[in-house]
């Protein structure tokens, strides 16, 4: 079930392409990215402009910039970009009845306002956010929150996790996108999340935003060298020295 099917940066009203985000690499390169998979995953290194592109498809969209339902709207401080103002969105034919912009960074944030609601927690694994770890928080919303028939953007949603919690979330996101008419929509540095079937993988660089294979992805090749040959840590350490 695809909800967002292609977005596009409208270049010919952005004012100033020399200041960002616009100025990052990889969306100055951007055109036209279709979402015609129903788990869309983003991968690239830090500053490639993966999570800025995330915020502004779920501002657009209607979600709080700094995470939540469309339901849950608060402001701790305003630091998202303002590439959703120049975002075209082609939406499918149906409507997500439910819907979530999870966000690592403002985690912390969203879990105190739904603490500061009151009465929702039933929602969340029947508990404050805040009264389990920073991992199983995580894991609480997703599997106790995520209901099925909805649009899920995830901006990082491996950094509270082990590996082993990443492959839960694995297992729940194509659950949810297989069996209950989901779209994902995923910035992520994990292989494990990567890995996930019948996804479509866009790596961002500074040459653009190109699909990839899961074995061409630039994480997944460098996690394989290090597992092949864990002494390439010491050579890093001799390189320095």
């Amino acid at each position: 079930m695809r909800y967002i099917e292609s977005v596009q940066i409208m270049r010919k009203d952005i004012p100033n392409e020399d200041i960002y985000p616009f100025n990052i690499e990889s969306l100055k390169h951007m055109q036209n990215l279709d979402f015609d998979h129903d788990i869309t995953l983003f991968s690239g290194e830090n500053g490639s402009g993966k999570s800025t592109l995330i915020e502004a498809i779920a501002t657009a969209y209607g979600f709080n910039p700094e995470g939540g339902n469309k339901n849950i709207q608060f402001s701790t401080r305003n630091t998202h970009s303002d590439l959703y103002e120049y975002i075209r969105m082609n939406r499918g034919i149906h409507h997500a009845e439910d819907g979530f912009f999870l966000r690592a960074e403002s985690f912390y944030n969203m879990a105190s306002k739904i603490d500061e609601i009151g009465g929702i927690h039933q929602y969340y694994g029947g508990k404050s956010l805040h009264s389990v770890s920073h991992g199983e928080s995580f894991l609480n919303l997703v599997l106790n929150r995520f209901w099925g028939n909805g649009l899920y953007i995830l901006d990082e949603p491996e950094a509270a996790l082990s590996p082993t919690g990443q492959f839960t979330l694995l297992k729940k996101i194509y659950d949810l996108a297989n069996q209950e008419n989901s779209q994902f929509i995923i910035a992520t540095h994990s292989p494990i999340l990567l890995a996930c079937p019948h996804a479509k993988i866009y790596e961002f660089g500074e040459e653009g935003i190109h699909e990839k294979s899961y074995r061409d992805t630039m994480n997944f090749a460098l996690y394989h060298r290090f597992l092949n040959d864990p002494a390439m840590i010491q050579r890093i350490f001799e390189e320095d020295e």
